[in-house]
């Protein structure tokens, strides 16, 4: 034992060594300090940039899969709204999840689509062709589960300069990555109104079937939904910060007062006229 812990009570030296002995051990195990790896320098030029209320412009050109020349005004005729989604087709990573989920929640409301909404899809890789945009279109018509795909889903390609400026007015920023021969890109599915502007974004896959309902029929106008769905929609309340519908207390609150309001003025009517019809004492 060290010379300078000999003159130390027999109690105290054990301590002494049991510290020295914990902080070797904390050591072992902690190790140095680990820096934590760089941010790929490609991130810094994806995001989102949410630009609610913007206007897409409606008189750009691209492709549809059966190779006519389309503008995104033509999908914007029937008063409806309309579901985005920027992704390419030949993805390896999340469009497809992005899709699948979208398909998988639609499947879950009433609405169904070229009756209460349309949906374009655009590929921001402009080495697609129709024929991918096709093959894309086949396989969804397999996954929604009720008719209308054929008609009413449009898998769009174009050049680069159309979809550069479709992505900017989305505020949706997007990189190619030449290391992974892929595009890196936000999982987002935007919801536009009948006349072309941004009304909500939903965070794929975090958003809930109730999340895309609501949405629509905010998006809608007033166009579509029944009276309960729209009670529902004072009830819940948009956060852009998170794309989700979240329970507006206020409103609940003042609906709830209101129900109240009109059940003691129904009981406090039915009351008076029971007392109206009893006979008079002495009659």
């Amino acid at each position: 034992m060290n010379a300078k812990f000999d003159g130390l009570p027999g109690g105290l030296r054990r301590a002494v060594w049991a510290l020295g002995l914990a902080f070797v051990i904390l050591g072992l195990l902690t190790g140095p300090a680990r820096a934590e790896p760089p941010r790929p320098p490609i991130l810094d030029k994806v995001g989102l940039d949410q630009k609610l209320d913007a206007q897409v412009p409606l008189d750009l050109v691209f492709r549809d899969e059966i190779w006519r020349s389309v503008s995104l005004r033509d999908y914007l005729t029937d008063g409806k709204p309309v579901i985005l989604t920027l992704n390419y087709y030949n993805c390896k990573n999340t469009c497809s999840v992005v899709l699948d989920d979208l398909v998988q929640k639609l499947g879950t409301i009433s609405f169904n689509i070229g009756e209460q909404y349309n949906i374009v899809s655009v590929s921001i890789n402009p080495r697609e062709t129709p024929q991918d945009a096709a093959r894309t279109k086949s396989a969804f018509e397999h996954r929604y589960p009720r008719p209308g795909v054929d008609t009413y889903w449009h898998f769009l390609t174009g050049d680069q300069a159309a979809i550069e400026e479709l992505a900017d007015s989305v505020g949706f920023r997007y990189a190619y990555d030449e290391t992974a021969g892929e595009y890196v890109h936000p999982d987002v599915v935007l919801l536009l109104t009948p006349d072309g502007r941004v009304s909500k974004y939903l965070f794929a896959p975090n958003y809930s079937g109730q999340d895309l309902r609501l949405g629509l029929i905010d998006s809608s106008q007033g166009q579509i939904g029944t009276l309960v769905d729209k009670v529902l929609l004072f009830c819940y309340q948009y956060d852009p910060t998170i794309g989700k519908y979240s329970l507006a207390i206020l409103n609940t609150v003042r609906i709830g007062s209101l129900i109240a309001f009109v059940l003691l003025a129904g009981f406090m009517i039915v009351m008076f006229r029971r007392d109206a019809r009893k006979p008079s004492p002495g009659v």
